[in-house]
Order: C-alpha cells, then structure tokens, then sequence
C-alpha cells in the first residue's frame, strides 16, 4: 500500500482544522427583545462609558435595530438612511437627533449627581 506524503497528510489536517470552527459576527440587537432590555442595555453605556458619545450613538443604533430601524426613523422624523449613519461607527449625530432617537425608541436619558 503506497503511502501519502508528508505535505499531503497535512494539506488535510489543515483543511480539517479549518472547517470545523466557524464563527459568526455577534450582533447585540438580536438579543435586545424586550423595552426593559434596551433601556438596560443603553443605561449600561451611559454608566460604564458616559465620555464615549461615539460608543453611546452605537448603542442607541443596535436598539433601534433591535426595534426595526424604519419604524425608529419614522418616529424620530428622519429617513432610515440618515438614521444609520448617523448612529454609526463613524456618525456624528446632533443631541437634536439623540433626543429624536431616544424619543422614538421609549427610552429617557437620565441625570444623577456623581
């Protein structure tokens, strides 16, 4: 029985490695179900990184994903485009568009005393 080279015999111990793990992009909105988990969720960001308005907008657009973003957009007076980037990695959306955002979605931002 002729035998399989060295260089083959680990061509398949790769290909075997590589297809057993998988992984799949985490998106946080497909576990935000419920208003309470959203408001958890974005309380969360505004207790553990109240400086990070860039991170607090992303949290604010994986709710409203969570939610449905065409349905937020509508509410908020703004077109679904806009609203993506505007809660984006690289948006910069106005407080007015917070507020709007926030408004729509059933949550309030709160104020305490440190």
């Amino acid at each position: 029985m002729p035998k399989a080279s060295p260089k083959k015999a680990n061509e398949r111990k790769a290909n075997k490695r590589k297809s057993r793990t998988q992984t799949l992009p985490y998106d946080v909105a497909e576990h935000l179900r419920t208003p309470r988990e959203m408001a958890a969720y974005l309380d969360a960001w505004l207790a553990e990184a109240p400086d990070d308005a860039a991170g607090i907008a992303r949290a604010l657009g994986d709710i409203a994903r969570a939610k449905g973003m065409a349905q937020v957009a509508r509410e908020a007076g703004l077109s679904r485009e806009s609203l993506y980037k505007a809660l984006s990695t690289n948006g910069n959306p106005s407080f007015a568009t917070i507020l709007k955002v926030a408004r729509a979605l059933g949550v309030r931002l709160h104020a305490a005393a440190t």
